[in-house]
């Protein structure tokens, strides 16, 4: 854990790690300083047969690299390979979806959440951790501070949500979170969840959307007014250009004019 807050890991991160190495240990049932690539190739290839997916895979082979590798400085996985992660397409709400889910929304407060999580594009994780400070209304961005990757970054805020979350802060401090819990203390990511849950299930959409739709949209949306796919690239803070690109197999006009032969 120690070495984990020194490299600045997430939360999240840091969390899916102790529990992919317990996994491991319980499973192996042998001393750490016994265990061979051989081990390890078992479970993983245990994972595999499973079902698991490509990135639970890894997200347990980064976890072992770590354990093994950077605490107890063992080098055996050079030998190891990592698995292929899927290459799903994202679920994207359409406009007019967005417009389904928020409109059977009576609590004011959750109906901004939502809103201000589509119009930014920010993870679940960085909408708990914004802070009123991170709002600049006079140039319409949002600073999204420690974002994946440990990255500050710049997002966008829409004219329409702007009186809203205006009046929603007026009396908040600059240091109080924008979205807080009923006690002024951090909102969890489970309950910012929980509120997409049910506006999902009220509007009656049967995609199996989650949060992460909602900046899944953001990018898509943006693409079909005709973004620039590297701007995109920079609001959702991507590291590398392919990881947008994906919201093009979305958006294929060409694709789109295509008529089925039945």
């Amino acid at each position: 854990m120690q070495e984990m807050k020194l490299r600045k890991f997430s939360p999240r991160t840091m969390s899916s790690y102790i529990t992919g190495v317990k996994s491991f240990l319980e499973w192996i049932n042998k001393s750490p300083k016994s265990v061979n690539s051989s081990d390890v190739r078992a479970y993983l290839e245990k994972l595999v047969d499973e079902g698991k997916s490509g990135s639970t895979i890894n997200t347990a082979y980064s976890a072992l690299k770590f354990y093994f590798g950077t605490v107890l400085k063992r080098k055996f996985f050079v030998a190891i390979p990592r698995a292929k992660a899927s290459k799903k397409l994202p679920v994207v709400l359409s406009k007019q979806e967005i417009k389904q889910l928020f409109f059977p929304i009576k609590n004011a407060k959750h109906k901004l959440l939502l809103g201000f999580m589509y119009s930014t594009g920010l993870r679940v994780s960085e909408l708990t951790n914004l802070k009123v400070r991170d709002l600049d209304f006079d140039e319409k961005l949002v600073t999204v501070r420690a974002g994946k990757g440990d990255k500050d970054r710049v997002t966008i805020l829409s004219d329409k949500i702007i009186p809203v979350l205006k009046k929603f802060t007026s009396k908040k401090q600059g240091d109080d979170f924008v979205f807080a819990n009923n006690r002024g203390g951090k909102l969890t990511e489970r309950s910012a969840q929980k509120v997409f849950f049910a506006a999902l299930k009220l509007s009656g959409i049967k995609k199996q959307a989650t949060c992460h739709s909602l900046r899944h949209s953001f990018a898509t949306h943006l693409l079909e007014n005709g973004t620039d796919i590297r701007y995109i690239q920079e609001l959702l803070g991507h590291k590398r250009l392919e990881t947008t690109q994906i919201y093009t197999h979305l958006t294929n006009p060409a694709l789109k004019r295509v008529k089925s032969p039945l």
